[in-house]
């Protein structure tokens, strides 16, 4: 594996993810946001924040697939949500949790949420991109 997760001490463990990641491999893959498009462009859970995630969560996989790797190569995730309060988080870890399964996968790489006002169009209310190192 080219990535290792870590917690070091005097940082929080959070349960979602893993502060560090320290990666070895000699590729890098950068995947576009993902927003909650099935493959013909049309939005999936539309007003479902949770099913969006999910959405959002599989397709990364599937760009991470595509270049040969998974969720296991992730060095880093963007999450960002449209009007974050904190009361969204179950909703969030639902998501993930529900991509997670179906994966058959524990996405754990460093993580940042943000809030934003607005995507690219008013149905979206989630996109998550990431970077991944290949060996």
């Amino acid at each position: 594996m080219a990535i290792t997760l870590m917690n070091p001490e005097g940082l929080p463990k959070v349960d979602v993810y893993r502060q560090v990641a320290v990666a070895t491999g000699s590729r890098m893959v950068f995947v576009a946001g993902q927003v909650s498009w099935d493959a013909d462009g049309a939005t999936v859970g539309e007003g479902d924040l949770a099913a969006q995630v999910e959405r959002c969560y599989l397709n990364v996989a599937a760009a991470l697939a595509e270049a040969g790797g998974s969720f296991a190569d992730v060095a880093k995730l963007n999450v960002h949500v449209v009007d974050w309060t904190p009361d969204k988080m179950p909703l969030l870890l639902e998501g993930i949790d529900r991509a997670a399964a179906k994966l058959g996968v524990t996405p754990a790489a460093p993580a940042t949420l943000l809030g934003v006002a607005a995507l690219d169009v008013p149905e979206h209310l989630v996109e998550v991109e990431a970077v991944a190192v290949l060996d």
